[in-house]
């Protein structure tokens, strides 16, 4: 750059920075920041950081949910906190030999780890913001203040299966009331039957290939926050549990050290549309199901309790701005998990048949003996 260049940079105005840097995503105002002495000072005023997550996650728009960001450290910090998506780095070292029984005799305190430190964590600390986008258009925004239906700790909340299931719980100033659905308008593309959507899937893939979802806890308590989704579908199934249901599965791998025996837990949301219709002339998909819960390496539904705790552990783990990353270790995870029950079934596979043997030794042994 030539020292002309770099005069003229200085005489431009502070109006003019500000309104280059607003057009920008979070990613490129991070990177313009290093660039020069005048963007790195501007880049740290929150009016950008705000366009940014206002931009990414529509939900941030709302009154209280800018309250709550302003009380937890300010929009760069929730950026910085969300945009990264969670990976864990110790999924590929762990086998079946790794997973711990629980014993018979561990007493109740053990079993459900330190009561002192759930204690220190409420149901009402969490704050669940949630954005659905289709082709990069928002489809659905909700925020969930408190986990429903938690009424204190000696309530069925804590022993029974930790689920979220979002359209259950009404929320006020929520603009989402009604039915969320796509059609053809939304760039769905145009289905003529089931029959033919059974032969090609085109809008199975479709809908894969440009759905998203932002799953963001923020623990008012500690204010941290993190994405606990995917962003992208890891997996799902098509015509299931109809042919008219397609059901996408995000998620996350959860650090669960000193919280359970296996050491790490799968963040499961699961996403359900239907097909409402399906004609040469109109196709249309309407969300009916969006939950959470978190299960262990067994496919065992953790608890309350213990629940609280892991997405409390969440709020410090490693994250990483490469999706891919974030990516391989569920796609990991699923493989070690799969492998840890095929090889689980030989070891029980193995003892049955010794059994089986050892009843007829006994058998053969005594016929003998007696005759």
């Amino acid at each position: 750059m030539s020292k002309g260049t770099v005069e003229n940079m200085a005489t431009l105005s502070t109006d003019l920075f500000y309104d280059i840097l607003k057009r920008l995503d979070g990613a490129t105002l991070a990177s313009a920041s290093c660039a020069c002495a005048a963007f790195s000072s501007m880049s740290k005023e929150e009016r950008l950081w705000q366009n940014v997550c206002s931009s990414m996650w529509p939900s941030t728009k709302r009154d209280d949910v800018k309250n709550l960001i302003s009380q937890i450290g300010g929009f760069k910090k929730f950026y910085a906190d969300c945009f990264p998506l969670i990976v864990n780095k110790n999924v590929s070292e762990f086998t079946w030999r790794d997973y711990p029984e629980y014993a018979e005799e561990l007493t109740e305190a053990e079993y459900y780890g330190d009561f002192d430190e759930f204690q220190n964590v409420s149901p009402s600390d969490f704050v669940f913001i949630v954005d659905i986008r289709y082709k990069d258009k928002s489809i659905c925004s909700k925020v969930i203040w408190g986990i429903p239906n938690a009424n204190g700790f000696n309530g069925w909340f804590s022993n029974c299966p930790f689920r979220i299931d979002l359209f259950s719980f009404s929320d006020q100033g929520d603009d989402h009331t009604g039915g969320v659905t796509l059609s053809i308008d939304d760039g769905l593309p145009l289905v003529t039957s089931m029959e033919r959507e059974r032969k090609d899937g085109k809008l199975w893939q479709e809908l894969r290939d440009e759905i998203r979802l932002s799953w963001i806890v923020v623990n008012t308590k500690a204010k941290k926050a993190a994405n606990l989704s995917s962003w992208s579908p890891l997996g799902g199934q098509r015509h299931w549990p109809t042919e008219k249901d397609f059901l996408l599965r995000f998620g996350s791998i959860l650090p669960a050290e000193d919280i359970l025996p296996c050491q790490m837990v799968e963040c499961i949301l699961a996403m359900k549309f239907q097909v409402t219709e399906a004609s040469g002339v109109q196709t249309t998909l309407k969300l009916t199901e969006l939950c959470m819960q978190l299960g262990d390496m067994e496919g065992a539904h953790v608890n309350g309790r213990n629940s609280l705790l892991v997405l409390n552990e969440a709020l410090s783990c490693n994250r990483s701005k490469n999706y891919n990353l974030a990516l391989e270790s569920c796609h990991l995870y699923s493989k070690v998990q799969s492998e840890i029950k095929e090889e689980k079934m030989r070891y029980e596979s193995r003892l049955d048949k010794l059994w089986i043997l050892g009843g007829i030794t006994i058998f053969v042994t005594l016929f003998c003996y007696f005759m």
